[in-house]
């Protein structure tokens, strides 16, 4: 397995882009940064949270110091694919992110406090510290299609492009599929700029030439504000009676006649290649 990064410190600026702006800015990114080697692939993660949400509560609030834990894939992993457990933090304005991995078994036994992890045990330290802390459960999964550069010259750039963000609120282990309900209710792309200082010019000047501003985002605060906080606070649609436990009803369902679940394979990627 190649070598796995497990701590990472940044700035993040996220933009909301039309399929326009994307093909207009595409050539430009192609001209001047790498595609990563992955291509066009399926980011998978179960976000964790406080029986009454209090994590993602505190978020919206939008305080100085946040953080939230989730466990993510890159595709729908398999008994021996590796997943990993994450918790990304944010003071002032820098992101910090902190994961260990591990096959879906042996990071089962680690969250349960039955196993350690061959890993940095400083960041298996502050994992078990958070989940001690707040105790939290899988409250929702999220996947989305991904596409990402880094820079050529400056080697701190990287730039995602993310579509086809969908959820569910059951089914809440990544080896149950990649299906779930849009998050958005157009195409937009989620664009998300990570560099360690500032952002180079030419990349200011490419934004501003095409008008794309900087937008405030976080998939699992919009799911929570549009889709979860409706439901549990006010009584709407009960997202808990679609719960689903068995991966091959998931995997029938999102075939199923008239199922609000779309598949997330990166063959539906459309104008995004």
């Amino acid at each position: 397995m190649a070598e796995i990064q497990h701590s990472f410190q940044r700035y993040e600026k996220k933009f909301l882009l039309t399929p326009e702006q994307y093909g207009e800015i595409l050539p430009i990114l192609q001209a001047r940064m790498d595609e990563e080697i992955y291509g066009i692939h399926t980011v998978c993660s179960i976000y964790y949270d406080t029986p009454t949400y209090d994590l993602i509560r505190a978020s919206i609030d939008a305080p100085v110091y946040k953080e939230k834990f989730r466990l993510r894939s890159y595709g729908v992993p398999g008994r021996d694919d590796y997943i990993y457990a994450e918790i990304k933090k944010k003071c002032c304005g820098i992101v910090y992110k902190r994961r260990v991995e591990g096959h879906p078994d042996e990071i089962q036994a680690f969250l349960d406090g039955k196993r350690s992890l061959p890993h940095d045990e400083q960041i298996q330290r502050e994992i078990q510290w958070f989940l001690q802390s707040y105790r939290p459960v899988p409250k929702a999964f999220i996947g989305y299609e991904r596409r990402a550069f880094l820079g050529r010259q400056e080697a701190d750039l990287r730039v995602t492009f993310d579509w086809n963000i969908r959820w569910r609120p059951g089914g809440l282990n990544l080896m149950y599929g990649d299906e779930g309900e849009p998050i958005l209710p157009d195409e937009r792309i989620v664009m998300e700029i990570k560099i360690a200082h500032a952002m180079p010019l030419w990349l200011s000047e490419l934004l501003s030439e095409h008008r794309i501003y900087p937008h405030s985002f976080s998939k699992y605060g919009t799911c929570y504000q549009r889709y979860i906080a409706p439901a549990v606070f006010t009584g709407g649609k009960n997202y808990a009676e679609q719960y689903y436990d068995e991966p091959d009803h998931l995997a029938a369902a999102s075939y199923l006649p008239g199922n609000c679940y779309a598949s997330g394979r990166a063959d539906r990627a459309g104008v995004f290649v």
